[in-house]
């Protein structure tokens, strides 16, 4: 079952999958979201304006098209980026309200299909969003590296990303009939070194600070950088890793676009300077270790993995 509208399915089947979710929970003993859970979380905080970069000074001296889900599903969109829900979700607290392209940079003017000529015409605007954050991260990692004592504006790191890693992801979020216990998107960080988004000004994001969630103001003037693991790891905590969420909403539909400044597969972190609190290890050994973790224990351990004297046992026990 999916949803539907005047153009035929559109939605990917998430009820079902809620459906699903909440029945193997209910029998299984598991999680069974308390009514209004999320509502009253969301209701106990103040929305806030995040600082304000002006990214001159750091350098100085409408094509919402509603496309059938049969289409977005199929193998060969985009080099089959195509994604809903959660794959591998065990429970509701797992489940994410969403669907998204999820296209690596090299490969977006790669689709030969005649059937999808039409969504081809995008790949022109996605190299020029992917090119214009690109600036954006490139500026933005630079100015944090210099902070940290490096005398070049260049992110020292930055030497090893490029087009086969860095990818862009292009978000959906359709409006949820089960609000009050449903994450737009559930809670995580970013495995990469800084991620820059664009949303729309329907709101719903929300950011981890001092244990407590905040819902980020949209500002349609500006773009949100988000810290990510590897930047954590780089920096030697000096920088945090931004975990957030997205809210799901009952009326409105959102969409966002977030591009991720990634290192090649196979590009050791590295450190600003030793003695360093991570063993070393390569993007590729971390995103490995990101998805074991998933599929064994339905959640992302992540950085911990790679404490030095930390051992993997001590972190599933």
């Amino acid at each position: 079952m999916a949803a539907f509208d005047e153009g035929g399915i559109t939605n990917p089947p998430l009820a079902d999958s809620y459906r699903t979710l909440l029945q193997r929970d209910e029998l299984g003993g598991g999680f069974v979201p308390a009514p209004r859970a999320l509502a009253q979380d969301s209701l106990a905080m103040m929305e806030r304006d995040l600082p304000m970069i002006d990214l001159k000074r750091l350098t100085s001296g409408d094509a919402r098209e509603r496309n059938p889900f049969h289409t977005k599903e199929k193998a060969g969109l985009l080099n089959g980026s195509y994604r809903w829900g959660n794959p591998t979700a065990t429970s509701l607290r797992q489940l994410s309200w969403s669907e998204a392209f999820h296209v690596p940079l090299a490969s977006i003017s790669e689709e030969d299909d005649d059937e999808l000529a039409e969504l081809r015409s995008l790949s022109k605007v996605m190299q020029e969003v992917a090119d214009a954050m690109s600036r954006v991260a490139d500026t933005v990692a630079g100015t944090l590296a210099k902070n940290l004592g490096h005398e070049s504006s260049t992110f020292p790191a930055a030497a090893g990303c490029d087009w086969t890693t860095c990818f862009l992801r292009l978000n959906r979020y359709p409006p949820c009939p089960f609000v009050p216990h449903t994450f737009g998107m559930v809670p995580h960080t970013d495995s990469d070194f800084l991620t820059v988004l664009c949303q729309d000004q329907v709101g719903g994001l929300e950011l981890m600070r001092d244990s407590h969630w905040v819902a980020v103001k949209p500002r349609a003037d500006a773009l949100i950088v988000n810290v990510g693991d590897l930047f954590q790891a780089w920096s030697n905590n000096r920088y945090k890793s931004v975990e957030h969420r997205v809210v799901a909403n009952s009326k409105a539909e959102r969409f966002s676009v977030a591009y991720f400044m990634c290192p090649s597969w196979d590009s050791p972190v590295g450190t600003c300077a030793e003695p360093s609190p991570y063993k070393p290890f390569t993007f590729g050994e971390y995103r490995c270790k990101v998805q074991d973790d998933v599929t064994r224990t339905g959640k992302k351990i992540g950085l911990p993995n790679f404490l030095k004297g930390c051992t993997v046992d001590s972190l599933t026990e």
